[in-house]
């Protein structure tokens, strides 16, 4: 029954881990265009990421939580309440871009006073504005996309990310560098075609969900379902506000991480951010999986089907320890080439050689732990497991990483030693907490 579940997960999976990986390439292109301009321009794109990242997650967080919702009413085939939700979260999703692209802009004014080299800081400022207005954007198609992800219709985000990525390519190839007669705009114009790409992704989705015939018996529901309810707003903040601080809490990791190692100059911060876009990479495979065990259980979850969520747990976490095990594996052998494909710096890519063996020892338990999250909010667990991914990373990992760093002198890798040692811990208590509730059938 066990390759039986984890195949039926895997068939979700797919489309979620190629959907996935196109949005970690639209960093990926933007930081190899960029490191062609210096080590400086790298390391303003490693600092606007990290500061980017925790205000995207906490969004991401919000629009998850739409798809066990979805799931579950999908599931006992009220497709009024589906559909219900699916215009609720769009409001949210306008409402959360809105307040998260204008608290960046305002985080941007702070940007010289973090402890960064001037020069970076300076470059990083308007970067960073251009990229904090396209969470707008990024929000709506994200409610889209989990609508769609939780009726197990995952190819559609999955098509309409890659097309968009050529786009992205197109654009940053325009404006980064001022091609086809436009001003070259440096890093601001890869923050610029993100912005764009992002807002077609967004209008794309929208108008496939409203036309496509699969959507049909949602859609013809409108009249009926498409009405802004404080309860079920309230519904949606209850399971994805704890989301949201779950991934807050290890996005939050790394951004602060990365604030760190910025402290140790402008050469260790370019290295932490190729070896980040890294392990960001092979992290999306393990995500996928994770949002493919939560909607699968979350439907036997709406279906009173103890066995079967037993089944994809156990199966989907087999899955993810192996696929880390891979994972590792392959950051340790091609770790000496891989910082080429982002610079041509020798400093730089010592640097992130070194990191890259550090990001391969935790791809176990970054794999494990993305599924450990997406297991206990298939079955509505998400107080819990919030409260253990704050002691993992804020409690362990960062103390951890600072210490080893600036008291032992170790430097970046104290930093990442720290991001092992706080996933770890996170991996063993998010897997602790699904098969305790298994085994105690409190599902």
């Amino acid at each position: 029954m066990m390759m039986q579940a984890f195949r039926a997960t895997l068939k979700i999976a797919i489309p979620l881990i190629l959907g996935n990986l196109t949005q970690v390439a639209y960093g990926l292109i933007d930081t190899a265009m960029i490191g062609r301009l210096g080590y400086r321009e790298l390391a303003a794109a490693s600092l606007v990421s990290n500061i980017v990242a925790i205000p995207l997650v906490i969004g991401m967080g919000l629009m998850i939580a739409i798809t066990p919702l979805v799931a579950i009413a999908n599931g006992k085939n009220d497709f009024q309440k589906s559909s219900h939700i699916l215009f609720n979260g769009w409001v949210l999703s306008i409402v959360a871009g809105t307040v998260l692209a204008v608290t960046v802009h305002l985080l941007s004014l702070y940007v010289h006073h973090i402890g960064q080299e001037p020069a970076v800081a300076t470059l990083a400022k308007n970067y960073l504005i251009i990229m904090g207005y396209s969470l707008l954007p990024m929000m709506v198609f994200l409610a889209t996309k989990q609508f769609t992800d939780a009726l197990q219709f995952t190819k559609t985000a999955m098509i309409l990310s890659v097309i968009s990525l050529p786009i992205n390519a197109f654009l940053c190839w325009v404006f980064i560098y001022g091609n086809l007669g436009m001003t070259a705009l440096g890093i601001n114009g890869a923050g610029l075609a993100t912005l764009i790409s992002r807002i077609l992704l967004a209008i794309a989705m929208m108008v496939v969900v409203i036309k496509h015939p699969l959507f049909t018996q949602y859609i013809q529901l409108r009249k009926q379902a498409w009405q802004v309810k404080l309860s079920t707003l309230q519904e949606m903040l209850k399971l994805g506000i704890p989301s949201s601080l779950q991934y807050c809490m290890e996005a939050g990791a790394f951004s602060i991480s990365g604030i760190m190692v910025g402290w140790l100059g402008a050469v260790q911060q370019a290295s932490h951010q190729v070896t980040l876009n890294c392990a960001s990479t092979t992290f999306m495979a393990s995500l996928g999986f994770s949002m493919a065990g939560s909607i699968r259980v979350s439907d036997a979850y709406s279906r009173g089907k103890a066995e079967a969520i037993a089944a994809i747990g156990k199966s989907t976490a087999i899955g993810g320890l192996l696929y880390g095990a891979f994972s590792g594996l392959l950051l340790i052998a091609l770790g000496k080439y891989l910082p080429y494909i982002f610079t041509q710096d020798a400093a730089v890519v010592t640097t992130s050689t070194m990191l890259l063996f550090y990001a391969a020892v935790f791809q176990i338990s970054d794999a494990t732990q993305a599924i450990g999250v997406g297991l206990c909010r298939g079955i509505k667990d998400v107080v819990r497991p919030t409260i253990y991914v704050a002691i993992a990373y804020w409690v362990i990992g960062i103390p951890v990483g600072y210490i080893l760093a600036f008291t032992y002198h170790m430097g970046a890798a104290g930093i990442w030693i720290g991001l092992v040692v706080g996933l770890s811990v996170s991996s063993i208590l998010l897997n602790y907490r699904f098969f305790k509730n298994i085994n105690n059938k409190t599902v």
